[in-house]
């Protein structure tokens, strides 16, 4: 889930101190277009808001997230960051960490998902509400299928480098 995460939603996870600013400014310059908002939250600052703040789209908001998300790459390490995020991120209606998602969409515990079902949840993962890994659309299998392919071209960390991955479904 580790992998699958990291290469749909953070792939410099590893590189940056809770801001990827390459990421922030392309999304200013694309939602400077006017068209549909990009966002570029990282994974720490997703945990941030998840963890201390509310669910809103305030420049208030995304300060304290700001603070938030300095403090914990300050305190924190990488793999309890990580830990914290599959557990209270959103992954469906309802449904909160890892360990609820695999069990309420593919019945099992979240360490005996395949790679496949790992990037399903983690191609939902912008949109869960909308999106359900486990009645995927045509676009979320799409989404997998990328995520799969870049799980072992994103730089992961040594504490993901020794799990074994289940390839098949």
């Amino acid at each position: 889930m580790v992998m699958a995460v990291i290469a749909s939603e953070d792939n410099k996870f590893m590189e940056h101190n809770g801001f990827d600013w390459e990421a922030i400014d392309k999304a200013i310059d694309y939602n400077k277009r006017g068209r549909k908002i990009r966002g570029a939250s990282t994974i720490s600052q997703q945990t941030a808001k998840n963890v201390f703040l509310f669910p809103s789209r305030t420049w208030l908001r995304k300060g304290l997230e700001a603070y938030f998300t300095f403090g914990i790459e300050l305190v924190w390490g990488k793999e309890r960051i990580m830990e914290v995020y599959l557990n209270v991120a959103e992954m469906g209606r309802g449904i909160y960490g890892a360990e609820a998602a695999a069990r309420e969409l593919f019945g099992k515990p979240a360490s005996s998902l395949s790679e496949r079902e790992a990037a399903l949840i983690a191609a939902a993962l912008p949109n869960p509400m909308r999106r359900n890994a486990g009645n995927p659309s045509g676009y979320l299998s799409y989404r997998a299928s990328r995520i799969q392919s870049l799980m072992y071209k994103v730089d992961m960390p040594e504490f993901v480098k020794n799990r074994k991955v289940k390839k098949k479904n």
